[in-house]
């Protein structure tokens, strides 16, 4: 059988192997669904990538359902309270209610001449500052006295001491000539 033609080599006729079955290529009914599966599954990719960027414009993905949840609304001393607790403003709060309450505290009197300046936190000292030397001796004699009930209110340990700050009393200006700094002759106001 030699007529001179090439034999067509890829015929799938090999010796010691089975022909081969020939894959049929996609005729237009099945290009056409292969087309559309495609553009469904881009479709979906580009609504998902929208969907993500619009949750994240609005500042999330999930949103509060019909079930309670951490993200309600809850009431405004609800929120105050839990605020104070993770942040650890328990004691601080606490003793600007004491400031708040001084009169109660340490009766009308004392409460007209002394008043509570500062709180430090770190050391557990109240900060008072009187109008008279008169008055900052009467409290640094009630000071013992103040710290217990200011700890029975507050907590123990919370008030360690009470720092007692004499009186400060109006800048003397007398005469052009003044020293730096100096806030002139005034040992004691009141």
């Amino acid at each position: 059988m030699s007529t001179g033609e090439p034999t067509p080599k890829g015929d799938g006729a090999t010796p010691g192997k089975a022909p081969d079955k020939k894959v049929p290529e996609p005729s237009g009914v099945d290009l056409a669904r292969v087309a559309l599966r495609a553009a469904k599954e881009q479709a979906r990719a580009r609504g998902d990538a929208a969907r993500q960027k619009k949750q994240a414009r609005r500042g999330g993905g999930l949103r509060s359902g019909a079930r309670a949840d951490g993200r309600d609304p809850m009431a405004l001393g609800a929120a105050i309270n839990r605020l104070l607790t993770e942040r650890g403003w328990e004691t601080p709060a606490a003793v600007g209610g004491v400031m708040g309450r001084w009169p109660q505290i340490v009766g009308e009197d004392l409460a007209k001449h002394c008043v509570p300046q500062r709180y430090d936190e770190d050391e557990h000292v109240l900060v008072v500052q009187c109008d008279s030397t008169a008055w900052a001796t009467q409290l640094r004699h009630l000071a013992p006295a103040l710290v217990a009930r200011l700890n029975e209110d507050l907590g123990h340990g919370t008030v360690r001491m009470i720092k007692v700050l004499n009186p400060g009393g109006p800048a003397r200006r007398y005469g052009p000539l003044r020293a730096p700094g100096s806030s002139g002759p005034g040992d004691t106001y009141g």
